[in-house]
């Protein structure tokens, strides 16, 4: 049996380019993340798809007890990219998400995330920036979801997108859905342009416009990747962003 192509009636797929979705549709199943009680792991994609394609690409992440899980995410490739993860924390147990969207012309990119508190005393971090030119579309949709047993629960979302042009689109939706009362849950989503201040300061202290507009988005982008420990893939992540950034200004 054929699975259906989604539609934009499910919120999950409302922004999605789903032209470009048909053309590798369906698409692989998810690749899974079992990270045992105790343990640390860290994981990354560059997902940097070629000119017109399209790519998505599937989490299953599951952290035992006590267990780590550390992923970074730069989404810059493609007519169409798309990143989702499913995560669910047993006990004491910790995700970390640190990702960047950066797109230009009519490039249509995405992290969904869904994080699943199912027992009592895990944390989750989610840290998103997104930097949009052209008609590029950025889009996170996040969830945190807090069972009921699942007390001392301590999450949060942070989502900023820079627009580099007024016709981008930015769409934001963190999400909480919280089941048990002893919680400490927090999300906030920002967007907005270029401090036209402080490049005007750059250009009147002899800066081209060009490398005063990059200059102020690596700052914006700072810090989602200076986590990576290991430094030639740090490197390779910066790297690929700043390239990405300046063929955008």
């Amino acid at each position: 049996m054929t699975l259906a192509l989604p539609t934009r009636r499910q919120e999950e797929w409302r922004y999605s380019d789903l032209d470009a979705l048909a053309a590798i549709w369906p698409v692989p199943a998810p690749t899974r993340i079992d990270v045992a009680a105790g343990d640390i792991a860290h994981h990354h994609l560059l997902q940097d798809a070629g000119e017109g394609a399209a790519a998505v690409h599937d989490y299953v992440i599951d952290i035992a007890d006590g267990g780590r899980c550390d992923f970074h995410v730069l989404n810059i490739g493609g007519k169409f990219g798309r990143v989702t993860l499913t995560v669910t924390l047993g006990k004491g147990a910790h995700f970390e998400l640190n990702g960047a969207i950066i797109g230009g012309g009519d490039q249509v990119l995405e992290i969904i995330s869904s994080v699943t508190h199912a027992q009592p005393d895990a944390t989750s971090g989610q840290t998103i920036r997104s930097i949009l030119g052209g008609h590029a579309t950025g889009s996170y949709l996040g969830s945190i979801n807090v069972a009921r047993d699942a007390q001392r629960t301590d999450a949060f979302q942070s989502v900023k997108a820079m627009l580099l042009d007024r016709t981008t689109t930015a769409n934001a939706k963190p999400e909480l859905e919280i089941y048990a009362d002893d919680v400490k849950c927090a999300h906030g989503a920002t967007v907005g342009e270029l401090d036209k201040a402080a490049l005007f300061y750059m250009a009147s202290r002899g800066m081209d416009p060009a490398t005063a507009k990059t200059l102020l988005l690596q700052a914006f982008v700072a810090g989602v990747f200076g986590a990576v420990p290991d430094e030639a893939l740090r490197e390779r992540f910066e790297g690929a962003a700043l390239a990405r950034l300046e063929a955008l200004v």
